[in-house]
């Protein structure tokens, strides 16, 4: 299995960072393959050494921009180069089985809501998640619901984005996903 790992340049609080290096070492346990963004710093380089000190593979995806600023993680199983943002979501979620969002900021953000809209789509049918790590998501908890309320969202497709406070207990989750069978149209105007 392969989890497309989204989440920050930026490191956050301690306890995000630590949790980040955590979801590494997890996966990599667990026989997982990494696929993240591709670079050494934040989050994104705590996931990504969490993996490698654990024994995993690790393939990271950044655009040119990134690595000419040199923050490109040089130590990877797997480096690729792209052109742009949009390119790096498309490869980084084409190459996995799964997306797990951990904290970060608008970029994470982007990326989440990009990969779980594909999956509203039926353009993939990886499940998409969050790790709710102390309490982090609990706003986009929050917002989900609202938009659900409204009427902007149905509920097969708030089932969908798989949210949990435990990393192993999320992965068992991601194991048995099955997306729904149902699609915005089967409702009457």
């Amino acid at each position: 299995m392969r989890v497309c790992v989204y989440c920050g340049s930026s490191a956050g609080r301690a306890e995000y960072l630590a949790a980040a290096r955590r979801v590494g070492e997890t996966l990599a346990r667990r026989g997982a393959e990494v696929v993240y963004g591709g670079a050494r710093v934040g989050t994104m380089g705590a996931v990504a050494d969490g993996a490698l000190a654990a024994g995993g593979r690790v393939i990271g995806v950044i655009p040119r921009s990134l690595v000419d600023w040199e923050v490109a993680h040089d130590g990877l199983t797997e480096l690729r180069v792209v052109d742009t943002p949009h390119e790096r979501k498309a490869v980084m979620t084409g190459l996995a089985d799964a997306v797990l969002a951990l904290p970060g900021g608008a970029g994470t953000f982007d990326e989440l809501f990009e990969a779980w809209t594909w999956a509203q789509l039926k353009l993939h049918a990886k499940p998409v998640g969050v790790l709710n790590v102390a309490g982090y998501f609990d706003p986009l908890v929050a917002l989900v619901e609202h938009m659900l309320r409204e009427g902007f969202l149905k509920p097969p497709y708030r089932d969908m984005l798989l949210v949990d406070d435990d990393l192993e207990r999320l992965l068992d989750r991601f194991a048995d996903y099955r997306p729904p069978d149902y699609t915005w149209s089967d409702d009457p105007p």
